[in-house]
């Protein structure tokens, strides 16, 4: 395999207040296809992930469990991160820790080297601030007086700081980004950077605390601690060896700068505004790109533990076993529209994908290699003309592949190998084996079939091997030879002639039955919700013993809104205008359809419309709603939702809309969309 080079690919370390969800672990699934798929590619790879373990938050998680000090609750979270990190196969080079001893010298010397060039000031700050996110925001940045991240509260904070002048590099980063185009991916974060942050100009940056201890010490000034934000981002050089005085490592000579910063988007301003700015001011070269990917949403809303429809990895892995999560949360994820995950579409495309389309093409192949020729495999050379529209198939996916991962298209990489496998199946229907196996004169025409197909899988499943490791080597094992090695993906008939498959194959996917896993998936919430409440119990109790009383009333008031009993689920009932009676053919008249919304865009120079595309049965309806205000377009994606369908079509703000979408609206004005109380198929009538 041809050397192309190195290669360095970094996750944002996950932040250790609590268990990863699997939209977090998602990152850490898509950084490992990326890097085996580099690996079996020819590239020299560095692939670093960790755990980010500083902070306020931390801080007060670590009382609330009971810990004796925040080291020894990260000490557990990071310990439960980098368990689940293994248990989806992530094959990362160093798991680091902002707690380790090398990273905490080397920011300390770096927030040094930033003061003494005057890149740093002592001032103090006073602004909104969200400790979930640890993150200041001005007034104009919040979302209806909320963090416009997650949500959550913000509060008013005044402290001595120190700041970094970020107006020294800014105008050198807008052009950079100009004259880097693929520098941050994709190209509507890109836009979204430049228009909201960078030129509205980028306020000073605070880069210390004052307020609490956990966290890295300015050396030369004892009562401030370095920012989490300053310190987190410094592990993609720290992990590499890099040193502040000049003695950088050769590891880190080798690898830097990084070729990719894969990143959710909730935190690309810190990596694509502050980080290179940090990086100017250490004279280092930039990142080659940062690709801040979408969101995966449980059933097309955020994962809430007090809901109960937090889905962890463990529980999927469990479950469905490994590869089918990898296989999932890869192929269900758009490039740049946050995906959707719950157990019902887990169910489907484990049949339909995994069983179906790629295991039941194996156990078919090996099982007629078995019955008609006691498991040898040979290639007799009696081609026909179907054969070359499947060899070309199959000699052509890599490049196709390549291409798309190159620009990071991982579910669109992987469609194209299923489409390899789905292109084996059509085979079988075209060639019949069974027809032949009935014409002792088709005996070679027969085995020649036999051997195209374990072939095409072997190239298939050796292309796969990134995104699937143990399916791939499974297949391998049942064919009784090797994965390839991708510069021999291009070459049709490699496999050994007359070699013997297994006589025992192991099954790659047995079907699930969807009733029984619902039933799994209802003890894993029931048990998720109580270990929530016990675990809010728990922490208002630790709280209050730490002296935090009023933090403590605020989480049990939270539980009582929970569960209902603070008289909040007791709704205040409103009355409207009533309209004129009708008769009901006037009503028979309108037609309403459960629908899914599959794409969802703002509409252009409309800060209220969102126009959505809704499957409803075949058909798919351009919808355009007011309901921007409530709902963000990558919320809508993936939400069974009620259509009036045979509206007559009209144009809003020039986009034709050829629905509408049932809303509920309250006394204040506030909108919701009605959904199906339970699962519904697209296309459902309404009644």
């Amino acid at each position: 395999m041809q050397n192309k080079g190195k290669y360095y690919l970094t996750t944002a370390i996950a932040y250790t207040s609590g268990k990863p969800h699997i939209g977090n672990t998602y990152e850490a699934i898509l950084a490992d296809a990326i890097v085996r798929y580099k690996r079996a590619d020819g590239y020299d790879v560095h692939f670093q992930t960790g755990s980010d373990e500083h902070g306020q938050k931390i801080e007060s998680r670590a009382i609330e469990a009971g810990c004796d000090s925040p080291k020894e609750f990260v000490d557990q979270v990071s310990g439960v991160i980098k368990d689940i990190w293994n248990k989806v196969g992530t094959s990362y080079d160093r798991f680091i820790r902002t707690t380790d001893e090398d990273h905490v010298k080397q920011v300390q010397k770096i927030f040094k080297k930033f003061y003494d060039q005057g890149d740093i000031y002592k001032g103090s700050y006073k602004g909104k601030y969200c400790t979930e996110c640890e993150a200041f925001y001005t007034d104009s940045q919040l979302k209806d007086g909320k963090c416009p991240v997650c949500g959550g509260d913000v509060h008013d904070s005044e402290e001595e700081a120190y700041f970094f002048k970020m107006s020294n590099y800014t105008q050198r980063l807008i052009d950079y980004i100009n004259e880097h185009p693929e520098f941050i991916q994709p190209e509507s974060r890109k836009n979204e950077m430049m228009n909201n942050f960078l030129l509205p100009g980028v306020q000073d940056l605070c880069v210390s605390r004052t307020s609490f201890k956990w966290g890295i010490p300015v050396d030369f000034d004892d009562k401030h601690v370095v920012y989490v934000w300053l310190d987190a981002l410094a592990n993609y050089i720290t992990g590499i060896g890099y040193d502040c005085d000049g003695n950088s490592t050769e590891e880190f000579k080798k690898y830097w700068p990084a070729d990719l910063h894969l990143i959710g988007k909730d935190i690309l301003r810190f990596h694509t505004i502050y980080w290179p700015i940090f990086l100017m001011a250490l004279d280092l070269p930039l990142p080659k790109q940062i690709f801040g990917h979408p969101w995966l949403l449980q059933g097309g809303e955020k994962m809430s533990k007090s809901k109960g429809n937090v889905i962890y990895a463990d529980d999927l892995v469990d479950l469905f076993g490994v590869d089918a999560v990898r296989y999932f949360v890869l192929h269900e994820m758009p490039f740049d529209n946050d995906g959707t995950i719950t157990w019902e579409l887990m169910v489907e495309r484990f049949n339909s994908d995994l069983a179906n389309t790629l295991g039941n093409l194996v156990s078919r192949t090996i099982a007629m290699s078995n019955k008609y020729f006691d498991g040898v495999v040979e290639d007799k050379g009696v081609a026909e003309a179907v054969d070359e529209d499947l060899k070309s198939v199959v000699t052509g996916t890599y490049k196709v592949v390549e291409e798309k991962m190159d620009e990071l298209r991982v579910a669109d990489s992987l469609t194209e190998i299923f489409n390899l496998f789905k292109r084996c199946n059509k085979y079988i229907d075209e060639t019949e084996p069974w027809v032949l196996a009935k014409d002792d004169s088709k005996k070679d025409r027969l085995a020649t079939v036999l051997y195209n197909l374990t072939e095409s899988i072997m190239i298939g499943v050796s292309l796969l091997a990134p995104f699937m490791p143990e399916t791939a080597e499974q297949t391998a094992k049942n064919f009784n030879t090797q994965l390839r090695g991708f510069d021999s993906l291009s070459t049709f008939g490699s496999y050994p002639n007359g070699n013997k498959v297994s006589a025992e194959p192991v099954m790659l996917f047995a079907r699930k039955d969807l009733e029984t896993v619902l039933k799994q998936t209802a003890q894993i919430t029931e048990k998720q919700k109580a270990e929530f409440f016990e675990s809010q119990e728990t922490a208002a109790n630790n709280l209050e013993k730490a002296g935090r009383v009023q933090d403590a009333e605020k989480i049990r008031d939270n539980l009582k809104k929970l569960r209902g009993d603070d008289g909040s689920s007791d709704e205040e009932a409103i009355d409207i205008e009533p309209k004129a009676e009708i008769e009901y053919n006037d009503f028979a008249a309108m037609q309403f359809q459960v629908g899914e919304v599959i794409k969802c865009e703002a509409v252009p120079k409309s800060k209220k419309l969102l126009c959505s595309q809704v499957k409803v049965g075949s058909k798919t309806l351009q919808i355009v709603s007011g309901i921007h205000k409530y709902y963000e377009p990558e919320d809508m994606v993936g939400k069974k939702v009620m259509v009036l369908v045979n509206l007559k079509p009209a144009k809003l703000a020039g986009v034709t809309s050829e629905g509408m979408l049932l809303c509920a609206e309250d006394a204040d004005g506030n909108l919701s969309l009605m959904v199906p109380e339970k699962k519904m198929p697209s296309g459902a009538e309404i009644c």
